[in-house]
């Protein structure tokens, strides 16, 4: 135990809002727990090592409280004092996920400001993240500050080896990311964190209800010596809510610390496995469709002590895809299902130094993506084996590398400060074979309750292997797209004040060369092409209350409202956008946490969504004129009682069992309940 504390950072806490603390992520060696009143945290959080709060026992000698101005935090790329941050992100904390009426991932994103998930079937077999207007292939996704984004197709990219149990929390970026990041932090970036390894502790849980639902996880931290040990395992299962809409779901996750001196190794390795009922998913005029993956993930990281901080890290990810057009009986036309093997590998290394008066942080990031495939790529010369499919082979392939150097400078002067850098990325896909895109972030501390922030950052995002090359029935892909590309302006207030916070942000994104797919009157395939321009401009505000410092006490232990509204200027006059003009115009969402007893509660998640745009219906095997989407209210509900070790709770999402239709033709489930037991325990020290 004493070598496990020398290894660890230094643990900074303070209690400004609550006296209830979680660690906010440690990206350049140093710990900080900042209590929280709400999901909304002003922080920009950078890819790296997050830890969760200590517990007492393990806590150092130099753990004690100070004032919120003094605590160093990371933002950007380099470390500054919380009251010169100059971005936002929304922070989910681990009690929040157990209280949520969530039963999986996207059902939790779902109730974010600003987010968008667009839902093919239930409980996330098959989710669409979007933030601000994006499509679901501009949204970076990070597993402990790992990318882990496919480059096949954003559909996959929430199919992640951990589920609710497993995560510590959750941090989403809003807006653009590309110069912290690197390409395809376009609109936002979505950082998944797990349990810190060696903490001791012990969990599991069982679920059941509707449609034959099972659902089970189980969880074990441990040491072994120097060792330290995160486990953890989970799986679910459905009969499904109408025909073709069953799945299954199994997920393995490891996560282990090793100590070197005073460095460390940090070692993730994960694997995911789906197959479900994709029931008219890509087209209505073919509703038996089918569709299973299978990933295998593993990073290492480098993790150096002291000021000047020089933390390397390697990653690989590998997805199968096979996709089933026909899941029984196919017709005779019908030339075999598509597979898919896609392996990404690369690489990172941060420097970071300063002083007083500013920081400076120089990065470099290689990433290297292939496919076979028997659908998507270039003719290969001779075909392969498609591995555990006998008898089919991968006929086309493709790859591209990128390499990428950013850079960062970090002014502060009192209540001001101005945060600036650059992205340089090398890719053969862009026009020259290198781009440069830069950003600037601008903070000025009012006084101690009130805070102005404006940013204006230049990004990109670069095409899919399904935008590039895909061809079926139904679609024509197009390997002459062009990366997108935007500008984006942002500026709003922050106000903490008590039991209290609340913002306003406003902001304008000017895109070029936007990748849709659409089809035009008389088509018969939705076309992937680059949009000339795409402008939006949208409004963020909302306000949380946290009415109580002892967690015993009142009535109302949380309350949330919050309202987006975002407009585009390009309309699909002419055509029919599948993606990038069906954006939600307007989100309202109600998030209110109340106490029964003291060992009791409700959660409740509300939100009402008005989505831009259109889509054709599909009936009597034809192509209806368009019609415009729906405004849908969703509720979610959860009830719980807690004992010493076992926590009792039953949900139901879709509470007021509205018709929902996130995609086109794609019908989602109504009210669905399910209930079970959580058990958790603290091991012996």
């Amino acid at each position: 135990m004493e070598n496990h504390q020398l290894n660890k950072p230094t643990v900074v806490r303070f209690r400004r809002w609550t006296r209830r603390s979680y660690a906010v992520f440690r990206s350049l060696g140093r710990n900080i727990a900042i209590g929280v009143l709400s999901l909304s945290c002003s922080i920009l959080v950078l890819p790296g090592h997050s830890q969760e709060q200590p517990d007492s026992s393990r806590t150092s000698a130099t753990d004690r409280e100070i004032d919120l101005g003094e605590v160093v935090v990371s933002a950007q790329r380099t470390p500054m004092v919380q009251s010169q941050l100059m971005r936002t992100v929304q922070v989910i904390t681990r009690a929040e996920i157990e209280q949520a009426p969530a039963t999986d991932l996207a059902g939790l994103l779902e109730h974010l400001r600003g987010v968008d998930i667009r839902q093919r079937g239930a409980f996330g077999m098959q989710a669409d993240i979007s933030i601000r207007g994006g499509t679901f292939d501009q949204t970076l996704i990070l597993l402990n500050g790992v990318n882990i984004s496919d480059p096949q197709t954003g559909h996959h990219n929430l199919n992640i080896p951990v589920d609710l149990s497993s995560i510590e929390r959750i941090e989403v970026l809003q807006g653009p990311g590309a110069r912290v990041f690197g390409p395809n932090a376009f609109n936002g970036v979505i950082n998944i964190i797990t349990g810190e390894p060696g903490n001791k502790r012990i969990s599991a849980s069982l679920a059941g209800g509707e449609y034959g639902l099972l659902q089970a996880s189980g969880n074990v931290s441990v040491n072994t010596g120097k060792l330290f040990h995160h486990l953890s395992i989970s799986g679910a299962r459905s009969d499904g809510y109408i025909v073709n809409t069953d799945f299954v779901n199994r997920n393995l996750f490891y996560r282990g610390n090793i100590p070197i001196g005073k460095a460390s190794l940090d070692l993730q390795s994960g694997y995911t496995f789906r197959a479900f009922g994709a029931n008219s998913f890509y087209t209505p005029r073919y509703p038996d469709q089918f569709e299973e993956t299978r990933s295998e993930f593993v990073s290492l990281k480098y993790r150096t002590p002291g000021k000047l901080k020089l933390n390397p890290q390697v990653y690989w990810r590998r997805h199968h895809d096979r996709f089933e057009l026909f899941r029984e009986d196919p017709p005779e036309w019908y030339a075999g299902h598509n597979y898919h093997l896609t392996d990404v590998g690369g690489g990172s290394l941060n420097w970071v130094a300063g002083g007083k008066t500013g920081k400076t942080s120089l990065g470099a990031d290689y990433r290297f993506e292939h496919i076979y495939s028997n659908v998507l790529g270039n003719l290969m010369e001779s075909a392969i084996p498609v591995p555990g499919e006998d008898g089919h082979q991968f006929t086309k392939e493709f790859s591209r590398e990128s390499f990428s150097l950013l850079a960062e400078q970090s002014f502060f002067l009192k209540a001001f400060s101005v945060s600036a850098g650059l992205l340089a990325h090398i890719n053969q896909s862009l026009p020259d074979g290198i781009s440069l895109y830069p950003g600037i972030d601008l903070g000025w501390q009012l006084n101690k309750a009130l805070r102005w922030y404006a940013s204006a950052n230049r990004t990109l995002r670069l095409p899919t292997f399904t935008d590039l090359f895909y061809v079926g029935p139904t679609n024509l892909g197009n390997p002459e797209l062009k990366p997108e590309e935007a500008v984006t302006l942002e500026s709003g207030i922050k106000v903490s004040a008590g039991i209290l916070t609340a913002d306003v942000i406003v902001y304008h994104r000017r895109g070029k060369n936007m990748i849709d797919w659409v089809k035009f009157p008389g088509d018969e395939k939705w076309k992937s092409l680059n949009l000339t321009a795409v402008n939006i401009i949208g409004v963020e505000t909302g306000f949380n209350l946290v009415p109580f410092q002892n967690p015993g006490g009142k009535f109302i232990r949380k309350a949330g409202l919050h309202y987006t509204w975002i407009e585009a200027n390009k309309k699909s006059d002419g055509f029919t956008s599948l993606y990038v003009l069906d954006h939600l115009r307007h989100k309202l969402d109600l998030n209110l946490g109340m106490r029964i007893t003291r060992n009791s509660g409700i959660d409740l998640a509300v939100s009402w969504q008005d989505r831009a745009g259109g889509y054709q219906p599909f009936t009597d095997g034809a192509f209806a004129d368009e019609i415009p989407y729906k405004p849908v209210l969703l509720a979610d509900v959860s009830v719980y009682y807690n004992f010493s070790l076992f926590r009792l709770f039953g949900e139901v999402t879709n509470l007021f069992d509205a018709e929902v239709v996130d995609h086109a033709n794609v019908t989602l489930p109504g009210r669905w309940f399910r209930a079970g037991i959580k058990f958790h325990m603290k091991l012996n020290r």
